[in-house]
């Protein structure tokens, strides 16, 4: 629930904390109104506030006083101050997601060679921010080939670390079933070359890796993690989720 603190909206949250919702424009307004919320908190561990890109110049304001970095992304970034010793602070994202897909038709599998590595591999990418992992595996391997796909299991989970930005990496490895076959390459830009080959020149190419040998062999052998379809299984109409078993 929103409440009002002079001209700041406020909102409590789970760990103990506020988060300032809204606030006056005018900077020297905004650091009175601050100062006298930070007075003012009693029995709270935490202050939060969400800072929009056009309002980046609030940032040296917000960092005199001891608020820090949590996360970001384009647009805005989180900042948190703590007005106790040692509170609970939920952990910011530490990971970036990737799918892979493994597409069959008959003995052939769908692959790819991009402008970053020179040997072919299997179609995918980053899962984009709030994007199920059914709906990226989808859109990847149509940017990526031109194959309309639809998505059948989670093969396997790969956790690579370090990865990218220093951070770790959750690859989830999916099998696909493609609606057609003709190979109409999209992103041109980042993809060289997709075709489909036979399953035995790719598993056991000279240029393979190990890991791609492993996954497919995996695919072959299991029918991996379906969909659930049942629904209302997490009781909030605000979350987006897929449950594979």
């Amino acid at each position: 629930m929103n409440e009002t603190f002079r001209s700041l909206t406020l909102i409590n949250d789970r760990y103990d904390g506020v988060i300032i919702k809204s606030f006056p424009k005018d900077i020297d307004e905004f650091e009175e109104e601050l100062g006298f919320l930070i007075n003012h908190l009693e029995d709270k561990k935490l202050l939060w506030i969400k800072i929009q890109i056009e309002d980046s110049t609030f940032i040296p304001l917000l960092t005199k006083y001891d608020f820090v970095f949590h996360h970001c992304n384009e647009k805005d970034i989180t900042l948190v101050k703590r007005l106790i010793d040692n509170p609970v602070i939920p952990t910011a994202t530490n990971h970036t997601l990737g799918v892979g897909a493994i597409v069959f038709d008959g003995d052939k599998i769908l692959v790819i060679k991009d402008r970053f590595y020179e040997k072919y591999k299997l179609p995918g990418g980053h899962i984009d921010d709030s994007e199920n992992i059914s709906t990226a595996l989808i859109r990847e391997v149509y940017e990526e080939t031109g194959i309309n796909v639809e998505f059948d299991s989670i093969i396997c989970l790969g956790h690579f670390s370090p990865g990218q930005f220093n951070e770790s990496n959750l690859y989830v490895v999916c099998r696909a079933k493609p609606l057609n076959f003709e190979i109409d390459i999209q992103d041109t830009h980042e993809i060289l070359e997709a075709k489909w080959m036979k399953i035995d020149e790719f598993v056991n190419g000279e240029t393979t890796h190990p890991y791609n040998e492993s996954i497919i062999q995996t695919a072959l052998e299991s029918e991996g993690f379906k969909i659930d379809d049942r629904k209302n299984l997490i009781p909030r109409d605000d979350i987006e989720y897929e449950l594979f078993r």
